[in-house]
């Protein structure tokens, strides 16, 4: 949804990109006559990218490894006229078997968003240590998984499991599979995701900051992937005194881009402006 980033951006002095991955809205807005981006991630190696790709750029770019919840004023070093969030794991870190986030290709059960660099728990550990019980909250509640305790049953008996094949495969082996049906792991290896990598509770947090970093009449834009996001991203801009709400409704992706892409297609956009007057 670059388009209607720039659109809602496009006029800002300053823009922090607190999802930079490889750099692709940073340097539409660039393009688009933004002074300057602030690009922010948790992952070295989407930082590692950026700086290649942005490049070009010069001093017109400053990246940051950080967490959402660590970006403040104070990190940042002043206020400015855009935030943006693009949620989720990128088409990168899900093409590379390596990080552990697809079930469609072998690696190590990992999906920590900054891998290595990361000393939190990985899903492995989580698969392999939580208590049953635990495990199929985290189905259910991050994923949506009507089938969680089943999976989570079928998870502990066959523990230890080391890669994305092998939770894959249990978890084909406990629900079955419909032909031509969706994969029946994509909900449990997104509860995982968002449980390893605290992604709401990060999100919950930040959205204050990213208020807190806007000039007045500055906007702050959130594209999310799933429901659970939306609705932290809606209770916080219905929230903030500071903000008003600029999307009665969140914007979704065109029939084109749902076709150039089709990750995209769960797509919501929300923006929100700082008020002039906002204490």
């Amino acid at each position: 949804m670059v388009a209607e980033v720039v659109e809602l951006l496009g006029a800002a002095d300053v823009v922090v990109d607190m999802t930079v991955g490889a750099g692709g809205h940073a340097a539409a807005l660039l393009d688009a006559g933004v002074r300057d981006v602030v690009g922010v991630d948790r992952d070295p190696e989407a930082l590692a990218r950026a700086e290649t790709s942005l490049a070009g750029y010069g001093d017109r770019v400053r990246l940051m490894r950080a967490r959402f919840s660590e970006v403040d004023e104070d990190v940042v070093g002043r206020t400015v006229g855009g935030v943006l969030f693009d949620l989720g794991v990128s088409s990168m870190q899900l093409d590379e078997g390596e990080r552990g986030f697809s079930f469609r290709t072998d690696g190590p059960l990992d999906m920590r968003m900054a891998g290595a660099a990361d000393d939190e728990p990985s899903a492995r550990d989580l698969v392999n240590e939580l208590p049953e019980g635990e495990l199929a909250d985290i189905l259910y509640r991050y994923g949506d998984e009507r089938r969680s305790r089943r999976i989570a049953a079928a998870i502990v008996r066959r523990r230890p499991i080391q890669t994305t094949d092998e939770l894959a495969g249990v978890i084909v082996s406990a629900v079955g599979r419909r032909p031509g049906g969706p994969h029946p792991a994509r909900r449990s290896f997104q509860a995982l995701r968002i449980a390893v990598n605290r992604e709401l509770e990060e999100l919950t947090a930040s959205l204050p900051h990213a208020a807190g970093l806007l000039d007045p009449g500055g906007r702050v834009v959130v594209i999310s992937y799933h429901s659970l996001e939306d609705g932290v991203v809606k209770r916080s801009f219905r929230d903030d005194d500071r903000l008003q709400v600029l999307t009665r409704k969140p914007a979704v992706p065109t029939d084109a881009e749902r076709d150039a892409n089709p990750r995209a297609r769960s797509a919501k956009l929300r923006a929100a402006g700082r008020v002039e007057d906002a204490a």
